[in-house]
Order: structure tokens, then sequence, then C-alpha cells
């Protein structure tokens, strides 16, 4: 994947109580912002009860729309200072154009550690936080294998036990991404993969 450069902060001016936008300090979210559609998306999930089938593997072709915009700013314990994007992604099936996912949260940047976190949540009662190191222009790498708030139905039937995510930003102003979420669920392991390749259909 070809990626470009994006310009980073020299510095963040947020006081112990401030409050900034991502767009008021350059940062590897600035050039997240806007809104994104692609029909290119592949959802790998185990297949339900009522299938016969529960828990092989079913592939469903999908498109999506992703909202990012510029989020708020804050300070944490009077030294981590981090900007922000709200997400709000919009999944439907391409078989009968109806929507199975949605997912909203705050994809977050921390300057000083170079770090990224990503927080979201889905309606099923499940949260997560992602982090990773920011060491690549253009490419987000987040995971975890701790950082889950999950209800006790889904701890007991659907459990999240790791998530890994890569965005990447191409040349060609495209944006990719892929997430691989290990589950636990009809008490069975099986790894759950989306991806799909979006394009920036309004904003900067």
């Amino acid at each position: 994947m070809k990626l470009h450069s994006i310009m980073l902060a020299t510095a963040l001016a947020a006081g112990a109580a401030g409050t900034i936008h991502a767009k008021e300090a350059a940062n590897p979210l600035t050039a997240l912002i806007g809104v994104w559609e692609g029909d290119k998306g592949t959802d790998v999930a185990p297949a339900q009860k009522s299938t016969g089938k529960a828990g092989t593997a079913a592939a469903s072709p999908y498109f999506e729309r992703m909202e990012i915009a510029a989020g708020p700013g804050v300070t944490n314990a009077s030294e981590q200072d981090l900007v922000s994007v709200t997400i709000r992604q919009r999944v439907y099936r391409k078989s009968d154009k109806q929507q199975f996912h949605d997912q909203m949260g705050y994809l977050i940047w921390d300057q000083k550690n170079s770090r990224l976190i990503y927080s979201f949540c889905i309606p099923r009662g499940v949260c997560a936080s992602a982090e990773g190191k920011y060491d690549k222009p253009g490419e987000f790498n987040l995971g975890t294998k701790s950082a889950f708030a999950e209800t006790d139905f889904m701890k007991k039937n659907a459990k999240t036990n790791s998530v890994a995510i890569t965005m990447k930003l191409a040349a060609d102003g495209t944006l990719s991404y892929s997430e691989v979420t290990a589950l636990t669920i009809y008490g069975k392991p099986f790894t759950h993969v989306d991806a799909s390749t979006l394009k920036k259909v309004a904003g900067n």
C-alpha cells in the first residue's frame, strides 16, 4: 500500500481543563475527517443457529458509510494531552440492503507518547479500547486483549478475547481497514474479520 505522509503536531496547547478540536492542531487524525463510503466490504462472522450451521464461517459482502468529525480534546491527570475525532460507522448487507452493524467511538491521538487509542461501542452491549504505537505515517495499528466492557450475556455467549485493527490511507486517497476479533461463541473460538476500502465523498 502506498502511504502518504501526514504532518505531525509540534505541540498540543490544551491545559489541565482545556478543550481543543482536531482541526485546531495538525495530527495524524486530521486527514481522516470527512464522510467515507465503500461497497467492497466483506464480513466473515459465525453463522447463526437458524442456519443449522451455528459457528461456522459465513461471509457477507457489505457496503457502508463512515462519518468522521473533529472531536474534543482533553488532558488526563494533568499530563496526558489528547485530541480526537468521532467515528460513526453504519454497515449494510449487499444481499438485502439491511443494516447489520452500527459502531460509534473516538479515535484518539496522544502526541507526547506517539500513541493512538480507539474507544468504541456497538449496540450489543460491548465496548472496547484498542491502543497502538504510531510509527508509520498514514497507518494506524491498534489492538487489545483486555480492554473490553461486555454485558454478562455477551461474556457467556459471545465473549470478546482480542481485537486488532489496521487502517491505512493510500496515496490515491482511499482508506482501507481490517478488523480482526477473536471470539468465543457457541462454545468455540472464532475469528471474526471485517475488511473494506472506502473513498471520501465529503469533507476536506
